[in-house]
């Protein structure tokens, strides 16, 4: 069952200067995110898959194209009705650092989104627990601060506040580019196993396409705001179509010198054959 799609979606920026025409970030793309599925969107900085995210969260209005989340429009949504849809639609931002409020503590920061939904303070204080639990951290930390925990304690926090009232999509931005690579397993890990308990969907947002190979279905490549490439996760991170997406893969770092040597002059080969044809 189809949980989003988005078609022929268009976003575009105000240009600088009082004169200057609107830059089109994003050109007509459509994919769609299937119930309990991660799509993972990958792309170099600068692709429009941060805008892609925002747009689908409301964030960002487009210029173009049409948001259906279970076959409604998003695009226009009221102040009333967007925050409605946040019920089902949550996000990971990249940074556990800033995207905690400092001053509030972790109970008050879990319990926030479910007393805005109506529960009450009770209710969402068994639920906080409960969420804790579920991403792996002690009980004792409603009581404390985020400046307590460590950037991977933190994004679990980050995670647990996505989850917290029930959605059915969580669109996840570079939620692991902040964290060292230990502890972007360990989170990797705890994503896969919340997904497999709780049936939710992500829109999983990388420049890395080892990660996006190891928690996607499928693949979507976005370069400079078009879609080059779709599919089955397994195909298009080993056997890539797309000159583009071959040069992604192949800019991913190895531990064997020579073969990173080899890698380095192909991928520079592709760059000069694309740049000429």
């Amino acid at each position: 069952m189809t949980l989003l799609a988005v078609t022929d979606l268009r976003v575009a920026f105000a240009g600088r200067g009082l004169r200057a025409r609107p830059v089109e970030v994003l050109h007509g793309v459509s994919f769609e995110v299937a119930a309990g599925e991660t799509l993972g969107l990958v792309g170099e900085s600068g692709s429009g898959k941060t805008t892609i995210g925002r747009a689908v969260l409301g964030l960002v209005r487009p210029s173009g194209g049409s948001i259906r989340f279970e076959g409604r429009e998003t695009v226009g949504l009221g102040g009333r009705e967007r925050r409605a849809l946040a019920r089902d639609i949550q996000v990971v931002f990249q940074d556990p650092y800033t995207s905690l409020n400092p001053s509030m503590t972790i109970g008050d920061i879990l319990a926030e989104p479910l007393v805005i939904q109506g529960a009450t303070r009770r209710d969402a204080h068994t639920r906080v627990r409960a969420l804790l639990d579920q991403v792996g951290l002690p009980a004792d930390a409603v009581e404390r601060l985020p400046r307590e925990f460590s950037g991977g304690q933190r994004q679990r926090i980050a995670i647990a506040r996505a989850l917290a009232p029930g959605p059915k999509l969580i669109v996840c931005d570079e939620p692991l580019s902040a964290l060292d690579l230990s502890t972007q397993a360990l989170v990797l890990d705890l994503l896969i196993e919340i997904q497999r308990a709780a049936g939710v969907a992500y829109l999983f947002i990388s420049h890395d396409l080892a990660v996006v190979r190891h928690i996607s279905h499928r693949v979507a490549v976005l370069y400079r705001g078009d879609l080059v490439e779709t599919g089955p996760a397994a195909d298009v991170t080993s056997s890539p179509e797309h000159p583009y997406t071959r040069r992604l893969l192949l800019s991913a770092p190895l531990a064997d010198p020579v073969e990173q040597r080899r890698r380095r002059e192909e991928r520079r080969a592709l760059a000069a054959a694309e740049a000429q044809g």
